[in-house]
């Protein structure tokens, strides 16, 4: 008589099943080659978007859109209380928009130097990931799974990307390295972490939070590069057709998330049934 079949069919083993339907359920992504090139785009797309926004209406009509966007995306995360791909990948993206039309603002309008507010970010970073140690004896992204360290999760979340922006715009516009410059820049500095944690033994948590950071002004150098005219260094396809790009390929890696995510869970619900 066969034994029960603890994975659905086509389900790679993932670590999140075992305990999908546990009171300690993780309640953010898993970390794969899918979730790093999820977050590389949406770094870009709230880069194309946001600039999008400010210029296509006005700019303080798209910064109350964007926080808006970004408090209720967020409340959606929170509710569901597990790991859902679709809500997660959204806080991401709304956290993206609103980080980056943050971090300008605080250029534009309040003429803050892009050293100034790369190292008041960095800061403010420092801060959170401080507090959650203190507080939850832990910054490991496996250990999201109470309402209290995803809180702390999300405010590290909006900190990288409010850091990574300034950073950015620090390496193309104040260092004169300008778009392309940054790319390669940031291409090489989070090879840094990967290899640190592939050959060095670097602290996998530590070496996670450093390639976050860095992916933010890695796609966010990508997005102005081809979405900015090119008297300005940038490739011209402009950053409404670039927001549609981005939008559309995360759409289609999101919902192949969602679908295996979907599969785990039943194949979790047949375990518990069978047992």
């Amino acid at each position: 008589m066969p034994g029960p079949r603890p994975y659905a069919a086509g389900v790679p083993h993932s670590p999140r099943l075992a305990r999908s339907w546990s009171s300690t359920a993780v309640r953010v992504a898993e970390i794969t080659a899918t979730f790093w090139l999820v977050k590389g785009l949406s770094t870009a797309l709230g880069e194309s978007l946001s600039d999008y926004l400010v210029l296509a209406i006005s700019p303080v009509v798209a910064v109350l859109l964007g926080f808006a966007g970004f408090v209720v995306a967020l409340a959606i995360q929170l509710s569901r209380g597990r790991y859902r791909a679709w809500a997660y990948w959204l806080a991401v993206v709304m956290v993206g928009v609103f980080g980056t039309m943050a971090a300008d603002v605080v250029h534009v309008a309040l003429g803050v130097a892009y050293l100034v507010s790369s190292v008041g970010y960095a800061a403010v970073l420092a801060v959170v990931f401080l507090t959650w140690w203190l507080v939850e004896g832990t910054v490991s992204m496996h250990g999201v799974t109470t309402w209290r360290r995803e809180l702390f999760y999300w405010a590290a979340v909006a900190a990288t990307f409010a850091t990574g922006t300034a950073v950015g715009d620090l390496t193309a516009i104040t260092l004169h390295l300008g778009y392309a410059g940054s790319i390669v820049l940031f291409a090489a500095a989070i090879c840094i972490p990967a290899a640190g944690y592939r050959w060095f033994r670097w602290n996998p948590t530590a070496a996670f939070w450093i390639a976050y950071v860095l992916t933010r002004p890695l796609g966010a150098s990508v997005a102005d590069w081809t979405g900015k005219p090119t008297a300005v260094g940038g490739l011209g396809w402009g950053d409404g057709v670039m927001s549609l790009v981005f939008a559309l390929v995360i759409a289609v890696l999101v919902a192949r998330l969602s679908w295996q995510d979907h599969a785990e869970r039943a194949a979790a619900k047949e375990l518990v049934s069978e047992k």
